[in-house]
């Protein structure tokens, strides 16, 4: 047991960086036209608009709460007066509220993908098993809010902590072991997050990194000029 817990919490999230690293600069490198979102917008939008909204929105309170809260180090969070307990108790207030925001919108994007039957049919095996994925992430993400609900000492977050910390810092030994003795549903909910690294470059995923942001700056784009006779 010692030995699978180093290979899926100590050696595993190093490989899963290292797939999703190399994968995506080859896709990007060999097949930059398949480096895109494929919006389906053109066969049904208002569902889209809808549940595209509430996902992205939950996801990306849900991930920054993840990286600040799993990354900073404990002592930053008492010299601000933050201690264990109180910071269980703000991650479970905001990635639940966050986190059924995100439940909501991959709901209605999972049923319009697998129900719609113009979604359907251009639908790829990947699209759909990226969607699932996510679903069950997200519902051990929720999930494990009950059990944290069971004791609010915020000891498991700790140590939560110190697996994610001591990964960053390249210690898998310490971050194996520190990660060893909590609860299961919370070692599913690595895992699974780890393996969706893998998946990333393989998946339409990729967009992540093609964020528009510079659109938003930039000057209105004229495509056709009125011609004046």
């Amino acid at each position: 047991m010692n030995y699978l817990n180093t290979l899926l919490f100590g050696l595993y999230p190093y490989l899963a960086l290292i797939i999703c690293f190399i994968a995506s600069w080859i896709r990007y490198d060999r097949e930059q036209y398949t480096w895109k979102a494929s919006s389906s917008q053109l066969l049904e939008g208002k569902q889209l608009k809808i549940g595209s909204r509430l996902f992205h929105v939950g996801i990306i309170v849900v991930l920054l709460g993840h990286f600040v809260g799993l990354l900073t180090p404990v002592e930053l969070w008492h010299l601000l007066g933050i201690h264990a307990h109180h910071k269980q108790i703000i991650a479970m207030t905001l990635g639940g509220i966050f986190g059924v925001i995100c439940f909501i919108g991959l709901t209605i994007l999972l049923r319009r993908r697998l129900f719609n039957p113009r979604i359907r049919a251009t639908s790829s095996n990947m699209d759909i098993a990226v969607l699932l994925l996510l679903y069950a992430q997200l519902i051990l993400g929720l999930g494990s809010i009950f059990i944290s609900a069971q004791h609010t000492d915020g000891e498991e977050m700790l140590l939560l902590m110190s697996w994610a910390q001591n990964i960053a810092t390249f210690d898998p030994t310490q971050a194996a072991t520190a990660i060893a003795s909590v609860h299961w549903i919370y070692k599913l909910h690595v895992f699974l997050g780890m393996s969706l690294f893998v998946v990333f470059p393989f998946s339409r995923l990729v967009h992540v990194f093609s964020v528009p942001v510079k659109y938003v700056g930039r000057r209105y784009q004229i495509v056709r000029k009125k011609a004046w006779h």
